[in-house]
């Protein structure tokens, strides 16, 4: 089986179609950045895109990425440039222990690359299966409406 991952392409063994996709980035890809937070898909550390849509690494099967495009966290930046949804979270200083931001920020993205311009309701909503402990979220919240403009021109 063929997964994307971060734009490369990698042939898995059919035998390991079961195997968590979060183990797989994690163990054999060390893209450490997918977080594992509680393995039952509650806390939201362990979200990717796959195909665009934000999902829960811990939750999802390798078989069910087949075929599929796969962003982490580490395919955000590019040529060593922050995302401009990353240098948002800096400015708005809406990191702290770190753990759930991978997540937010890939929830994130994944609203701004739908609604370049969503209400702080609607980031709210997306960032809604996401636990942050440290934040109080309104850093995370203020950093993803900060970054919408440049979805706008960009994106």
């Amino acid at each position: 089986m063929e997964i994307t991952i971060n734009g490369t392409k990698h042939i898995i063994d059919d035998a390991r179609q079961d195997e968590a996709l979060l183990e797989f980035l994690r163990e054999d890809l060390n893209l450490t950045g997918t977080k594992n937070g509680c393995n039952v898909g509650v806390c939201g550390a362990c979200v990717v895109l796959i195909d665009d849509k934000p999902m829960r690494a811990c939750r999802r099967q390798l078989k069910h990425a087949a075929g599929k495009n796969v962003l982490t966290v580490e395919g955000l930046s590019q040529n060593d440039t922050l995302h401009p949804i990353q240098q948002a979270f800096l400015d708005k200083a809406a990191v702290q222990c770190g753990y759930c931001i991978p997540g937010m920020l890939l929830s994130g993205h994944a609203l701004l690359m739908q609604n370049q311009q969503p209400s702080r309701d609607d980031i709210r909503k997306a960032i809604n299966n996401n636990l942050c402990r440290c934040t109080g979220y309104v850093q995370i919240v203020d950093a993803i409406e900060a970054a919408a403009p440049h979805y706008a021109k960009n994106e």
